[in-house]
């Protein structure tokens, strides 16, 4: 036995990796729990750093983000080889990652590019359009753009109320989680599992009657509080009493529109057009449409940049902060998700076969009350990007499958990441935008806890009845 296999070995030992021969591909049955611990870590320092160690988290996210990737990548290479390790983290990067921060980054952008202005006073009736209508966009420039554009103007319109936190946990609920449900435009996890195989248009059909429950029971809710709160605020506040100086309403940087159609056009031509032209690089099979759709994300996100005022991006506050931070976090997630990905795939015969045994029931069908609950607690804390990909997984991976036996499976994973994304603040990227922005405006948001307060008294009850009506 020569120095290096000594060595190899001794590392298996104390780290609990199983010291594997190479093989073409990753072999999930054969991982430890151990190869999770990057993935697990990195996920918890998102959780945890901000509310622990919020000044180092700040300054030094890129870097923890860097070292979880790091130790995920070198056991890879030092047990699987050089080939199989690149294979599997280009599939990851270049196939997944890529595409993905394109996407979220063009439409960061060129929503961001787009200014509504208007002598808006926030009336219960207003404050409940301005959440319907953040609603339709979601679904058409993603809950990140959605937020963004309308996050603002909401704020000036309720400037001279005394009751606003719910105004803004509500827009949370509604706008940057539940109602981007029903296109890959809407939400990450939507979009990933689109590029996984996933129609364009599935979401839509199987998922319109949950979000237009879900949505529909929380605009009432959220309408009757305010009307209450509204009301009650009449009595002693004198500034809802004074006129509000008139401003026309309209958008600024209307071009952006004309670049958004571009990047939802693009997103249909890639499900539909298919050239049957592949390029190979690295053992992944990257299609034609894909590379064009990709290309017009970023041409789109370009002629933003160049063709809008920068007085419009200058009223809406833009910032490359949350984009960066999205960008650095994502890269080490989805490189320390990849050995997770394989064990997940092996079902049964793999490290998580406890978790499949929780989602599978004795007669071998998917449970799929346990894969909603599952994925959304997980989605709660975690991020629901990854979290999707690892349920999906979980399930088979098949598309064709998930799609069409498997359809509630596929219904009840894509739920509970959407939905239960607004259970906490980490739980979605466009949650940490609004509580930031809204508190930069001097209104008081609830703590960690204290938005779990609301989000288990409000959205507990109706994921109950959404289970029993649609997933039992």
């Amino acid at each position: 036995m020569n120095k290096k296999t000594t060595f190899l070995g001794a590392v298996a030992g104390l780290s609990g990796l199983l010291p594997i021969s190479a093989h073409a591909a990753l072999p999930g049955a054969e991982l430890s729990l151990c190869w999770a611990i990057p993935f697990a870590g990195i996920l918890l320092s998102i959780a945890l750093g901000p509310l622990l160690f919020a000044h180092f988290w700040h300054k030094n996210y890129g870097k923890v983000a860097l070292m979880w990737a790091v130790l995920a990548a070198v056991p890879l290479f030092m047990f699987f080889g050089t080939q199989t390790s690149i294979e599997a983290l280009a599939h990851a990067l270049i196939g997944d990652y890529v595409p993905f921060i394109i996407f979220v980054g063009s439409l960061y952008i060129v929503a961001g590019g787009i200014h509504l202005r208007g002598s808006f006073v926030g009336k219960p009736w207003l404050n409940t359009t301005f959440l319907l209508s953040g609603a339709i966009l979601a679904n058409l420039m993603g809950t990140t753009g959605a937020a963004m554009l309308l996050i603002r103007p909401l704020l000036s319109a309720n400037r001279r109320r005394h009751y606003q936190m719910h105004t803004y946990i509500f827009f949370i609920f509604i706008v940057a989680n539940i109602a981007g449900s029903l296109t890959p435009l809407g939400d990450p996890p939507l979009f990933l599992g689109f590029l996984r195989g996933v129609t364009f248009f599935w979401t839509a059909a199987h998922l319109w009657e949950v979000t237009g429950l879900a949505v529909g029971l929380l605009l009432i809710i959220y309408f009757l509080l305010d009307t209450w709160l509204y009301k009650k605020e009449l009595k002693d506040n004198e500034e809802l009493k004074k006129p509000v100086a008139y401003v026309p309403f309209g958008f600024e940087g209307s071009i952006n529109f004309v670049l958004l159609a571009c990047i939802v056009g693009a997103v249909l031509m890639s499900g539909f057009w298919k050239t049957g032209v592949e390029y190979h690089f690295l053992g992944l099979h990257i299609a034609l449409e894909s590379l064009i759709r990709d290309g017009i994300f970023a041409t789109a996100a370009i002629l933003s940049l160049i063709l809008t005022k920068k007085e419009y991006r200058d009223a809406n506050q833009f910032s490359w902060e949350p984009i960066l931070e999205v960008g650095k976090l994502f890269l080490g997630i989805f490189v320390t998700i990849v050995p997770v990905l394989e064990m997940l795939r092996a079902g049964s015969s793999g490290a998580f076969a406890p978790v499949v045994a929780l989602v599978t029931g004795s007669d071998g069908q998917p449970v799929n009350a346990a894969y909603f609950w599952l994925t959304g607690m997980l989605s709660s804390f975690l991020d629901n990007a990854p979290t999707y990909l690892a349920f999906f997984n979980l399930a088979g991976g098949d598309p064709a499958y998930l799609m069409t036996t498997g359809a509630h499976t596929l219904m009840a994973i894509s739920m509970g990441a959407v939905f239960m994304g607004a259970m906490t603040y980490i739980g979605n990227a466009p949650n940490f935008m609004v509580v930031s922005i809204v508190q930069n405006r001097g209104v008081k948001m609830p703590s960690f806890f204290g938005f779990m307060a609301w989000s288990y008294g409000v959205l507990v009850p109706i994921f109950l009845v959404l289970t029993w009506l649609f997933l039992m």
